[in-house]
């Protein structure tokens, strides 16, 4: 059952992006930015923690769980240092994201070249 709620929140969720895609002129980066914006407004509301609770894997490998993470991380911050904790909350839990993008990015862009 696990592995059914998981394939269910996702493609839920895949299932509204692609049907942004299809009906939209919205690019993939504003649709991306929808669902980092959607995840931190379910966690405002505290129901992505009850999301990544029935769906597993299936919630917390999404963009949207992107958003879920920096809420939460602004949040802890701020009730820990105060505002300035809300910044550095955020930082601290998206420092491994971004720096494995950057890092990925530089050896993909080392390994391949693209077509002109």
């Amino acid at each position: 059952m696990i592995f059914f709620n998981a394939f269910l929140v996702a493609g839920l969720f895949c299932f509204g992006a692609q049907v942004l895609m299809d009906n939209t002129k919205l690019t993939p980066g504003h649709i991306t930015s929808i669902f980092v914006v959607l995840g931190a407004v379910l966690s405002f509301f505290g129901l992505y923690p009850k999301l990544i609770e029935f769906g597993g894997a299936g919630a917390t490998v999404l963009i949207s769980n992107f958003g879920h993470m920096l809420y939460t991380a602004g949040i802890e911050g701020f009730h820990e240092v105060g505002v300035l904790g809300f910044a550095s909350g955020l930082l601290t839990k998206s420092s491994l994201a971004v720096v494995s993008a950057v890092i990925f990015a530089f050896i993909f862009a080392l390994l391949f070249k693209p077509k002109n």
